[in-house]
């Protein structure tokens, strides 16, 4: 969450859910540190839950404004958020079970799937490239990210008491020559740059290489007649998999196995994807247009039913199966992992980014036992990761990207990395541009442009 004020007036730039330790979670996800009611307009500018997933606690606790976004982003968040709200009330639940044996009140979720509809409501949408004016003396506009499907830049154009100026905000980029969306796009006489750091201290390995490695990893795991465990992303990293999977089989690089996509959040995504080729790159597009849908084919499942999930769990001959969270803390996969990761034959395979203290960093760790669902189980799967399909460029991408931004860029805030990560960044960014300030802000921290 950003606040900016400018003209007597209250921005928000993204309303995400805080991830950590449960407590400090709940305690900031519920509690805003500004008044909800006087914010006039919001932005976002992706549909990830980190960036996107607090807007309906946002509303009911009193933001009535326009919360502006590309098409695809408010496609997205819709069942993001209804997905989300499960979550909050499932989690709800669960504390309100343990907190009832210690003679404590339960808790109340810390919002409802009728106030992740509301929010929804509120949802203004714009294409790429459109300048709009959202508040007295601020114009915006988006341009593509290139992180997920709908991912915008947010460039703000702002007039304040007579003094002009070009704010960017970076959203989060993605690594450029993706294998559906286009590139980043350059921004152009740009003043400030707020930008993220996700990966601001290191480089992925090559995508070529990843590609390569995804091959080898599947064909193993075939001729064991071991399965194929992926835990990922519902938004994004699915729908990449998905496809690379699709072309590696047309070109008869690994054999047509069965392919499942365990999630009822991923398949839900899938559909919006199909619904927006105006995001896709031209190979993508032309794909679509030209010979098949993308993210289908005859050896592909896609599963929302939970009776047909557990049918899984009897397969007997190899198969790939890919299931929501990337990181292995929700959904499905958790039971995948549960029935699969004791048998040497299999391969879980992690494409994404685990955060510390989930399940999905301990076993990418090497730990067993791990804790799945409270008990522990020995891995004895085969592990492995491929860092290539991130949707966040590196730091080698993020360079470039700022390379590429004209203007006399006067501050830069990094944001959006853990502290190692932004500060690694900040070093970068010095060296890069001499004449800026350089800094990573902390938590409630105030800063004039």
């Amino acid at each position: 969450m950003y606040l900016i004020e400018v003209n007597g007036q209250q921005l928000l730039l993204e309303c995400g859910l805080f991830q950590g330790h449960r407590d400090e979670t709940m305690e900031r996800n519920r509690n805003f540190p500004f008044d909800p009611s006087k914010i006039s307009t919001a932005i976002v500018s992706h549909a990830h839950i980190d960036h996107v997933g607090n807007f309906p606690n946002l509303c009911r606790k009193g933001f009535v404004g326009n919360i502006y976004c590309t098409f695809a982003t408010r496609d997205l968040a819709a069942i993001m958020l209804e997905d989300s709200a499960e979550i909050q009330r499932d989690d709800a639940a669960f504390v309100s079970k343990k907190r009832a044996k210690q003679g404590l009140p339960p808790v109340e979720p810390l919002y409802t799937a009728e106030d992740a509809q509301r929010a929804i409501q509120q949802f203004v949408t714009f294409n790429y490239d459109r300048p709009m004016p959202v508040a007295n003396g601020v114009t915006i506009t988006f341009r593509d990210a290139g992180h997920i499907l709908g991912a915008a830049q947010v460039v703000l154009d702002v007039n304040e008491s007579g003094r002009k100026f070009r704010y960017l905000f970076s959203g989060d980029i993605g690594r450029g020559e993706d294998e559906i969306l286009r590139n980043p796009e350059v921004v152009e006489n740009v003043d400030y740059l707020q930008v993220e750091s996700t990966y601001g201290g290191r480089d992925h390995s090559p995508k070529a290489d990843s590609v390569s490695e995804l091959v080898r990893l599947v064909n193993e795991t075939c001729e064991r007649k071991g399965k194929v465990i992926i835990p990922a992303f519902a938004v994004g990293r699915t729908q990449q998999v998905v496809f690379t999977l699709h072309q590696l089989t047309l070109a008869g690089k690994i054999p047509r196995l069965p392919i499942f996509v365990d999630s009822p959040l991923s398949v839900n995504a899938t559909e919006v994807f199909r619904l927006h080729p105006e995001c896709f790159n031209e190979p993508t597009y032309r794909f679509l247009r030209e010979k098949a849908n993308p993210f289908g084919m005859e050896n592909l499942t896609y599963i929302r039913e939970v009776t047909q999930s557990m049918k899984l769990n009897e397969l007997k001959d190899p198969a790939i199966i890919i299931s929501a969270s990337g990181m292995a803390e929700a959904g499905r996969v958790r039971h995948h992992l549960k029935n699969n990761i004791g048998d040497p034959n299999n391969l879980i395979l992690f494409v994404g980014y685990c955060a510390e203290h989930t399940l999905g960093a301990a076993i990418r760790a090497g730990r067993s036992p791990v804790n799945i669902f409270g008990e522990p189980h020995e891995v004895r799967a085969r592990i492995a990761s491929l860092d290539a399909f991130s949707g966040h460029a590196d730091r080698t991408e993020l360079k470039r990207y700022v390379s590429a931004i004209t203007g006399d860029i006067k501050k830069i805030a990094v944001v959006h990395g853990e502290e190692s990560q932004a500060l690694a960044f900040v070093e970068t960014l010095k060296q890069m541009k001499p004449g800026a300030e350089v800094f990573a802000p902390v938590y409630r921290q105030s800063v004039d442009f």
